[in-house]
């Protein structure tokens, strides 16, 4: 369940693997159906369970579950979406791959999610959507969210890649928006290997969303088997982003265990918030009420200036000592595709270029032992009080 000893022998985040899970792929690996079969509906069906959702769409990644989103709601050449700049790009990227724009709007200063004041700056009468990243795995403000989305006619889609089974005034994510995008990489809450998952209440964008990640074919392979027809149409321009049995077997077998891993994610990030309280110069995000985190990340931000040291050395000790920090993330305006294709640079987001200057992922995983955590905790310590 733990990664082979090497350099690196805490990383930021692993999956947790046991024999259920090997099983559940086994018995798939030794039916009729592989792909397209009945472990995509079951999973699917599993997860609606779970957020309470009436439709969920299972994708072959996070990234593609952002793409089939922002096809089904239709955007286009010169549609603008509003993003954050505080996620990984696939985000932003998403829209560029339907010839839209994205428009990055800045973040709260205490948790870096996207501000619902800088959203509203945003809007023009091109904006058709806003994307709104529950970085971390704490959700967004999205009542406010809703309300700006409702008075100016706009989608709002939640990137919930980081937030499975994290919550929002005791509503779960994948509820939250008109659609909302998952993702069960193996650093993420659950994992399917490579896989994404949508859920919206919304039939219509559902069936889109079926038919982009099948080519834009309206029918697949099994459900031709089921009908004994060979006949099949292609409607629209798809992909071919299918989620396997394979990988939903696993899923399924997953997402049993997702309440013991948000469980131990939370109990970790309860031990680094009562270490990191003698430490002035540590601040973990902001958690606000009336959310239920999720922690795929535990972020801190470091003033390194009162310590003395740079974020790039402590960064480099840190992974010798074999504690696998990580960054999340570059502002996405400020990746050099952005900068050059749609003219963007420091100064847009002020205030998540200055936390990008400051920002530690600390390592945080179901598989974490009472000792990693504490050895965690200890090279710090050692290393800022050095």
């Amino acid at each position: 369940m733990r990664p082979s000893e090497n350099q690196i022998t805490i990383p930021y985040g692993h999956q947790w693997i046991d024999e259920d899970d090997i099983s559940a792929v086994a018995d798939v690996l030794r039916s009729g159906w592989l792909t397209t079969g009945p472990k995509v509906t079951e999973f699917e069906s599993a997860f609606i369970d779970y957020t309470g959702a009436k439709e969920a769409i299972a994708v072959s990644s996070g990234t593609a579950a952002l793409h089939a989103a922002i096809a089904a709601i239709g955007i286009g050449p010169g549609d603008e979406v509003i993003v954050t700049p505080m996620t990984f790009a696939a985000t932003a990227n998403s829209v560029l791959f339907q010839s839209g724009i994205p428009v990055f709007a800045d973040v709260d200063p205490e948790t870096l999610l996207i501000d619902p004041a800088r959203v509203e700056e945003r809007i023009t009468p091109a904006t058709r959507a806003i994307i709104a990243v529950d970085y971390a795995g704490h959700p967004c403000d999205y009542d406010v969210l809703q309300d700006i989305a409702d008075r100016h006619d706009l989608i709002l889609i939640a990137d919930a890649c980081h937030a499975l089974g994290a919550q929002y005034k005791g509503r779960n994510t994948g509820i939250l928006a008109d659609l909302s995008i998952f993702s069960s990489h193996p650093v993420k809450h659950i994992c399917t290997g490579e896989g994404g998952m949508i859920t919206t209440d919304n039939p219509d964008f559902s069936r889109r969303m079926r038919i982009f990640r099948n080519h834009g074919i309206t029918t697949d392979h099994r459900q031709r088997e089921d009908q004994g027809s060979w006949f099949y149409e292609m409607v629209d321009l798809g992909f071919n982003c299918r989620l396997t049995d394979i990988q939903c077997a696993l899923g399924i077998s997953q997402l049993k265990k997702l309440p013991k891993f948000l469980d131990r994610r939370r109990e970790i990030a309860g031990r680094y918030n009562s270490a990191f309280a003698e430490f002035p110069e540590i601040v973990p995000l902001a958690v606000r009420e009336e959310v239920l985190h999720a922690y795929h990340l535990y972020v801190v931000r470091i003033d390194f200036e009162a310590l003395g040291i740079n974020r790039t050395e402590l960064f480099g000790t840190l992974r010798e000592e074999g504690i696998g920090v990580n960054v999340h993330y570059i502002p996405v305006h400020l990746h050099p595709y952005y900068r050059q294709r749609l003219n963007t640079g420091p100064g847009l987001c002020p205030v998540a270029e200055a936390a990008y200057e400051q920002i530690l992922s600390l390592p945080i995983f179901p598989g974490m032992t009472d000792d990693d955590i504490d050895r965690v905790i200890a090279t710090i310590d050692k290393r800022i009080k050095a």
